[in-house]
């Protein structure tokens, strides 16, 4: 598992995306979820509201999302991914899945289904084991969706 983690992060290092992890994130939940607080971005993506706010600074800046003034409370501002910043998300996951479909290119599609049947199961293992930690009694903090990224 330890040499899972470092290769997958080798790997992300080594790819040719100007934007690293947190920052995917982010654009992804804004163009899944559509327009969001900062303070529910973070909330679902279990980012620290700090992070969220520089990540966010930094993809207003480039031009993937927009703030606009929040309907319901004009003191607060609705983040929104802008086309540019749908475009480079689905850039980066069509790059990402060439990537995963040469790699587990000489698999067998036995391999290949043993392969997400076992990472669904280790998903949602880790997925219960978070929320039980962080909401005792039951409550869920993390839907499914989350783990589709």
């Amino acid at each position: 598992m330890v040499r899972l983690m470092r290769l997958a992060s080798a790997w992300k290092q080594h790819a040719k995306y100007e934007s690293g992890g947190a920052d995917r994130l982010l654009l992804a939940r804004l163009v899944m979820d559509g327009p969001r607080r900062a303070t529910d971005l973070a909330s679902d993506t279990l980012l620290d509201l700090s992070t969220v706010s520089r990540r966010t600074r930094s993809l207003v800046n480039r031009g993937l999302i927009e703030r606009r003034p929040d309907p319901e409370d004009g003191r607060g501002a609705l983040l929104t991914a802008t086309e540019a910043g749908c475009a480079a998300l689905e850039q980066y996951r069509h790059e990402r899945d060439s990537e995963v479909a040469a790699i587990l290119q000489g698999w067998t599609p036995e391999d290949r289904f043993q392969l997400v049947r076992l990472l669904t199961h280790l998903n949602d293992d880790l997925l219960e084991h978070h929320n039980a930690r962080q909401c005792p009694g039951g409550r869920s903090g993390v839907s499914a969706e989350d783990r589709e990224i």
